[in-house]
Formats: structure tokens, C-alpha cells, sequence
């Protein structure tokens, strides 16, 4: 199935970053507090994107991830049309049974998050790949946690004001002051997560390493 280790390795890794984008998107609609702010819950999964994203980069360049992101997207639009006709689609009635207001306030809420998301997904996702390879070109192969997070930095401060804007506060779910106080939260808490999960891109490199040229 495989005509090489890296093709296989793409695989694992695209894997991992579709089904964390995914998850991100279907449960984003549950608003959590970080100390007095709010914070989206579908921003957890996101850090670990962050990882396999540079790690992507590190083995197949720019296109392999425009490629992925691209993919990534059209499965999440895919996502939104489902939802979009089981929203549509009349509950059963029964006691313990769930109820069609009951699955609109969990899922409908997440037909806006698709939508912002899929739009500060790839905006980010471009800027992520764009500084990466700028710092990647001017430090070669060394400075891995410089290109990684200095990527992520930049790009999820785009993506945090992007997805909520279009999720929550022009569908009047939040106010402004809580937008700006809410963005700014989410931000700081996936460089945050993404700063701490750094080893595991040096030990996800060394891993790849050993496994492609190991015969």
C-alpha cells in the first residue's frame, strides 16, 4: 500500500491532525472559564495540530501541508453538512430519548464554530507555513523550537480572533469586551500548551528519523 516509511508516516500524521481538527470542531461549543475569562473547550485539541503541523512541515515541506490543510477543511465543510441535515431531520419522541432542542443547543452552536473555524483554519494554517519555512531557511536544520513556536505565535493570533468573531460574537453569543478578553485567553492558553508540548516535536523528530533511515 506504501511505496516508502514516510509515505506511512504522512499517514499517522495527517491521522492525528485531521481527527484532533475535527474533534476541536464538534466540541467547541461548550464555553469554559479561565479564571474570570471564557474559553472555547474546542481550543485543546488545537496544540496538538500545532505539532503535527511543524512535524509535517519538517518532512514535506509546504505542500504537504497545504495539501493536508486543504483536506482538512473540505472534511470539516463535510462535517457541517451533516449536521446541517441532522439538524433538520425530526427526534423521535420518548422519555430518555434526545430531543431536538436538546441536540440543536449541543450541535448548533456548532455550524457557526465550522464555519469560522474553517475560514481561520486555513488562514492560519498559511501563515503558519509561510514563517515556518522563513525561519527554517534562515536557521537550516537546526533551532527547531525557534520556527515552531515562532510559527504558532503569529498564526493563532490570527486563528483565536477569527473563529470567535464568526462563532460566537457576531452571532451576539458574547459581547465585545468579552470577544476581545475571551480571544486574547484562548490565545495564550494554546502558546502556552504548544510551548509546553515543544519536546514532543524534537522526540516526534527523532522517532521519524530513526524509523525512515533505519533499515
Amino acid at each position: 500500500m506504501f511505496q516508502s516509511k514516510k509515505d506511512l508516516v504522512y499517514v499517522i500524521l495527517a491521522g492525528i491532525f485531521i481527527t484532533n481538527a475535527v474533534v476541536a470542531e464538534m466540541i467547541g461549543g461548550k464555553l469554559i472559564y479561565v479564571g474570570p475569562y471564557l474559553m472555547s473547550i474546542g481550543i485543546l485539541p488545537w496544540p496538538v495540530v500545532f505539532v503535527t503541523t511543524d512535524l509535517i512541515n519538517e518532512y514535506f515541506g509546504e505542500k504537504g501541508v497545504r495539501k493536508l490543510s486543504l483536506i482538512t477543511a473540505c472534511l470539516i465543510a463535510y462535517c457541517f453538512v451533516l449536521l446541517f441535515f441532522a439538524l433538520k431531520i425530526p427526534a423521535v419522541k420518548g422519555d430518555g430519548l434526545v430531543t431536538d432542542e436538546q441536540f440543536y443547543a449541543v450541535f448548533g452552536q456548532s455550524m457557526w464554530i465550522i464555519v469560522g473555524s474553517i475560514t481561520a483554519f486555513l488562514i492560519s494554517q498559511l501563515i503558519d507555513v509561510s514563517i515556518f519555512h522563513f525561519f527554517k531557511k534562515k536557521t537550516g536544520n537546526k533551532m527547531i523550537w525557534l520556527r515552531s513556536t515562532g510559527s504558532t505565535v503569529i498564526s493563532q493570533l490570527f486563528d483565536s480572533f477569527i473563529v470567535l468573531g464568526i462563532a460566537f460574537w457576531m452571532t451576539g453569543k458574547i459581547s465585545t469586551s468579552d470577544y476581545i478578553a475571551s480571544a486574547f485567553t484562548g490565545y495564550f492558553v494554546k502558546l502556552i500548551i504548544a510551548i509546553l508540548l515543544t519536546p514532543l516535536i524534537y522526540l516526534g523528530h527523532s522517532m521519524i528519523e530513526k524509523y525512515i533511515h533505519n533499515n
